[in-house]
């Protein structure tokens, strides 16, 4: 009797595991990555997720299933005691791999639940929750303490959770996020409750990876480091919480194995020489390693690890009085794809790290040097892959605000030859004294100046990004002069491109940005060239929708569409091929739209589901290679 009910019992055990495997899918009604049969409900996107400040088998991951529910807007709500369902971290609740796919609105708030196990391993000091990203203002909860706020849904933040943990392992974890999309003065990228045209699927609650991580009561917090090529140094600060009189702070870089310079620091700057250093470029992607440990009476008390790279982006003239964008002291033409970062499955979140990588390797294949990162700030683990594979990177802060924008001031422009300027484009800008700055609430100036320095501030450290992008096409652009002239003194280490394709103020940034589609154009170099350096934020966008790989059937467009892929080639070889002559005139850089199809915006060179590559790889290398001929 006893064996009949032990295998009645191992039965139930089995099935009960069956149906727990079971309890996600993703929801149908989309197409869908090949990475999507990928994803491992029980730990999905598992890797480490903070590349430039790592600890080794001190932190747990907490992706996977947790409990959701929506409910209506209340100030006074409790932690709920039930739940609608399971919600698949860290992905957005309205993407189908969230296994939800429920829209959420300003009215409602998300919650979500899960109960954890903190083994005592990690409880020998503080333990520090981690949340990668949550959009917009999340309310975290343990064991029903709230333990923090946090308000910005592109950058990490964490809590010191050890105070509200109870005494043995189990945990509760809750968290409440409010989230009012295009409905909301805060950034949300291209997000909008209806999504059209340019305008995609709003995006809610946890889209990166949390994580749990034990840490000592003195530990590093986080380091800066920027290099300086010219003077073969490595200007670096390390932070630190709670650090006692008499401890050490031991500075190491590493050229693989072999130890460059070593520092014992009993603050937190310093200055470290790197001689004969090994540059950073799309060429050579090289990466020296670093160890920083902190030291008390000779014992380790906080070691982690991080890179960086010694690269220098400048603006300097040429032999004709053109300012150029100079990548190590020479001028590197740079070209890339328009990269908004989106995903037919995961709508902002990658399936996996593999198709993360993925975009970034097919772009590089593709011969471009350079990516703009488009209304949409990335993992770590995104520029962490730029780093190792040598993409250059222009980072956009995500736009917000943009209900009554001012966009009147336009430039002289110049054309390849044969090509004439279309009215739209045939202004010449307005006076600078006049005013096209938006008015923006002291509540929404305050929250855009608080999220652009976090952005600035988390992803200072990947020698990647080479331009910082605070406005684009005047959506929200306000106080244009004060952002920009904080920006440019904030991080000297890299050039700002004041206004990709806005109100473009004239002479105020290193760079001038015209947008022209289809193109190509840039600022005419007799007027501007000798004050800032020329670019072509955005030009292209040929569409070209493929049947069975689009988000919708009916709706699909691009700036200019044709309807099969020998058109496409011809017609993009043609665009492309009008470049070098401007490149000569004195453009720095240019910037096609786009990487991938988005919704049913489809001129990107793969689809949406990156399953066709439009123009195939070879040709596109072939085409890009005579843009870097010196």
């Amino acid at each position: 009797m006893k064996k009949v009910i032990l295998l009645i019992l191992v039965g139930w055990l089995a099935v009960a595991q069956v149906f727990a495997q079971k309890e996600w899918k993703i929801v149908p009604g989309k197409i869908t990555t090949e990475w999507a049969a990928k994803v491992n409900a029980s730990s999905p996107h598992a890797e480490y997720p903070r590349p430039q400040l790592t600890r080794n088998n001190n932190w747990k991951n907490l992706n996977g299933l947790w409990r959701y529910t929506i409910l209506p807007d209340a100030a006074d709500a409790q932690i709920p005691e039930s739940f609608d369902g399971d919600i698949l971290v860290p992905f957005a609740v309205e993407s189908a791999l969230s296994g939800v796919g429920r829209a959420v609105g300003k009215e409602s708030v998300l919650w979500y639940y899960r109960e954890i196990e903190i083994p005592s391993s990690l409880r020998k000091g503080k333990v520090l929750l981690h949340f990668g990203a949550v959009d917009w203002a999340a309310q975290v909860y343990v064991n029903g303490t709230k333990v923090g706020a946090h308000e910005g849904g592109y950058d990490p933040f964490s809590f010191d959770i050890s105070s509200a943990l109870n005494k043995g392992t189990k945990q509760k974890i809750a968290v409440r996020v409010w989230d009012p999309t295009d409905e909301g003065p805060q950034p949300a990228g291209k997000q909008v409750n209806k999504p059209e045209s340019i305008w995609y699927t709003p995006v809610t609650g946890i889209w990166q990876t949390v994580w749990v991580e034990a840490v000592p009561e003195t530990y590093i917090l986080s380091t800066r480091q920027t290099p300086d090529i010219d003077k073969s140094q490595l200007q670096l600060t390390v932070e630190t919480s709670n650090l006692q009189t008499g401890d050490q702070i031991k500075v190491t870089a590493l050229d693989g194995s072999v130890k460059v310079t070593e520092q014992l620091l009993t603050d937190g700057e310093t200055t470290l020489s790197i001689p004969n250093a090994k540059l950073w470029s799309p060429e050579n992607p090289f990466l020296y390693d670093l160890k920083i440990t902190i030291l008390r009476k000779g014992k380790i008390i906080d070691e982690v690890g991080s890179y960086f790279g010694m690269r220098k982006i400048s603006m300097s003239k040429d032999q004709n009085g053109i300012q150029r964008m100079m990548l190590n002291n020479e001028f590197v033409f740079q070209y890339g794809p328009l990269d908004q970062g989106w995903w037919p499955d995961g709508l902002y979140t990658a399936p996996t790290d593999e198709a993360l990588v993925f975009d970034i390797l097919k772009t590089r294949e593709m011969g471009f040097n350079m990516i703009r990162k488009h209304i949409k700030v990335e993992p770590a683990r995104w520029y962490y892959h730029c780093d190792k594979l040598g993409m250059l990177v222009w980072q956009d802060m995500p736009s917000g605000d943009r209900g009554d924008n001012k966009w009147s001031q336009h430039l002289r422009v110049k054309m390849p030859a044969g090509e004439k300027v279309d009215a739209d484009h045939d202004l010449i800008a307005q006076a600078p004294d006049l005013k096209f700055d938006k008015e923006r609430s002291a509540e929404s100036e305050r929250i855009f100046r608080k999220e652009w320095k976090a952005i600035m501030d988390k992803f200072h450290n990947y020698p990647s990004i080479v331009v910082w992008v605070p406005f684009n096409e005047a959506w929200g652009q306000f106080k244009t002069k004060d952002i920009v002239e904080w920006t440019m003194k904030y991080d000297s280490s890299r050039l700002i491109n004041a206004a990709s394709g806005g109100n473009f103020f004239v002479g105020l940034s290193p760079i001038l940005d015209l947008h022209y589609y289809t193109g190509p154009a840039m600022p005419d170099p007799a007027v501007y060239g000798s004050k800032q350096i020329l670019v072509l934020g955005e030009f292209g966008g040929l569409g070209l929708p493929v049947k069975d790989h689009v988000w919708l059937d009916k709706g699909n467009w691009g700036y200019k569409s044709y309807d099969d892929k020998e058109k496409l080639l011809v017609e993009y070889a043609k665009l492309i091929g009008r470049l070098p002559e401007l490149i000569r005139a004195g453009l720095s850089a240019a910037v096609y739209t786009q990487t991938t199809d988005v919704e049913i915006e489809t001129n990107g060179l793969m689809t949406y589901d990156r399953k066709v590559i439009k123009i195939p790889v070879d040709e596109l290398k072939k085409i890009h290679s005579k843009l870097y001929n010196k």
